[in-house]
């Protein structure tokens, strides 16, 4: 993360929703209706934060499933300190 980017930054960028979606993918949530299942948000949520996630470079698509990147692992496990 840069020093401009930092975890409270990121924190406010992706909200309670956010947060939630990234945790799901981190429990192994790979699809839309995956990560509704993990997560209790409404699809039109996911929607709206999946593409802030992949714009943060946190969270990564291949084949239509979402998974977590280096810096999304780095940012969950900074998480629960």
């Amino acid at each position: 993360m840069s020093k401009e980017e930092t975890q409270e930054d990121l924190k406010n960028l992706l909200g309670y929703m956010g947060i939630e979606i990234l945790v799901a993918i981190d429990n192994g949530a790979k699809t839309y209706e995956t990560i509704k299942l993990f997560s209790g948000l409404p699809i039109s949520c996911i929607n709206g934060r999946v593409p802030v996630l992949l714009d943060l470079g946190l969270i990564k698509k291949n084949n239509n499933e979402y998974f977590l990147t280096d810096k999304g692992i780095l940012f969950r496990k900074r998480l629960d300190e």
